[in-house]
C-alpha cells in the first residue's frame, strides 16, 4: 500500500486531483450511493431545474459494467499519463495556465453536450488533453498495437478509432479533439504563426490563487517553455526535434507506446 501511496503522491497536483476524482465518482455511481442518473448530463434538467452540479459530476462520471470496463480502464490511464506530460512539461512551473486549458476545453464541451444532448463528458475531456499534447510532441514517434508506429501528431485520431472499436462513441472522441484543436489554435497556432490577435489569456485571479513556480514568461500566446531535457546535447537528452516527456509509452499487454 505505501508503493501505491509514494505513485499517487507522485503525480502533480493537478492530475492527481482529476484523476481522484474520475475514480471516486464513478465508484460513487457502481456502488449505488448517489444514483447514477443524478450524475449524468440531463440539458433540461440543467435548465429548467438549475441542477447546476451536472455538468461537473457528467465530465467525473463514467458508467463501470463487464461491457464498459475496460474502456473505463483505458481512458483513465490517458487522463493520467498525458495529463501528467503536459502538466510536467509544455505547463511545468504553470498551474494557472494549465487550469485554464483545463476550464476553457471543459466549457466547450458542456456547451456542445448541450447542444447535441450528450449524457457523459468524460472521454471528450480527456480526448481534448491528449490531443493538446499530440500537438505539442508533433514528431515524437509512438508505438501502437502490433508494433505499429507514427507519428504523435497522429494519435488522436488512431485513439478515436481505438475507443470506437473497444466500444466507446465515435462523437465523444471527435468532440474532444475538435474542442482540444480549438484551444491549440486560438493559444498558439493562430497568434504565433498566423500573425493573429491572441484571444485567450489566462485569469488574474487564477495566478492569484496558483502562482507560477518558476521564472519567465506565463499566459498564453506565447510559446511553452521548453523542457531542460531538450536543450541538453549530451547523450542522455532528448533526441533532436524530440521532448524527453513526450516519448512514447507502454500500456500494458496492449502495446500501446
Amino acid at each position: 500500500m505505501s508503493d501505491i501511496g509514494d505513485w499517487f503522491r507522485s503525480i502533480p497536483f493537478i492530475t492527481r486531483s482529476w484523476f481522484a476524482a474520475s475514480l471516486a465518482v464513478p465508484l460513487i455511481g457502481k456502488l449505488g450511493l448517489i444514483d447514477f442518473r443524478n450524475l449524468m448530463l440531463f440539458p433540461e434538467l440543467v435548465l429548467s431545474r438549475f441542477q447546476l452540479w451536472r455538468p461537473v459530476t457528467a465530465t467525473l462520471y463514467f458508467p463501470i459494467t463487464p461491457n464498459t470496463g475496460f474502456l473505463f480502464l483505458v481512458n483513465l490511464y490517458f487522463l493520467y499519463h498525458y495529463s501528467t506530460r503536459l502538466e510536467t512539461g509544455a505547463f511545468d512551473g504553470r498551474p494557472a495556465d494549465y487550469i485554464f486549458m483545463l476550464l476553457f476545453n471543459w466549457i466547450c464541451i458542456v456547451i456542445t453536450g448541450m447542444l447535441m444532448n450528450m449524457r457523459l463528458l468524460m472521454i471528450p475531456l480527456i480526448m481534448s488533453v491528449l490531443y493538446v499534447w499530440a500537438q505539442f510532441n508533433k514528431e515524437t514517434v509512438v508505438s501502437f498495437w502490433f508494433g505499429t508506429r507514427f507519428k504523435a501528431h497522429y494519435l488522436p485520431w488512431v485513439i478515436l478509432i481505438f475507443n470506437f472499436i473497444i466500444g466507446g462513441s465515435f462523437v465523444n472522441e471527435l468532440t474532444g479533439n475538435l474542442v482540444g484543436h480549438l484551444y491549440f489554435f486560438l493559444m498558439f497556432k493562430y497568434p504565433m504563426d498566423l500573425g493573429g490577435r491572441a484571444f485567450l489569456s489566462t485569469p488574474e485571479f487564477l495566478y492569484r490563487f496558483f502562482p507560477s513556480r518558476r521564472g519567465g514568461v506565463s499566459g498564453f500566446g506565447v510559446a511553452p517553455s521548453r523542457p531542460a531535457a531538450q536543450e541538453q546535447g549530451g547523450g542522455g537528452g532528448a533526441v533532436r526535434g524530440r521532448h524527453n516527456w513526450g516519448q512514447g509509452f507502454r500500456l500494458g499487454g496492449m502495446g500501446i507506446e
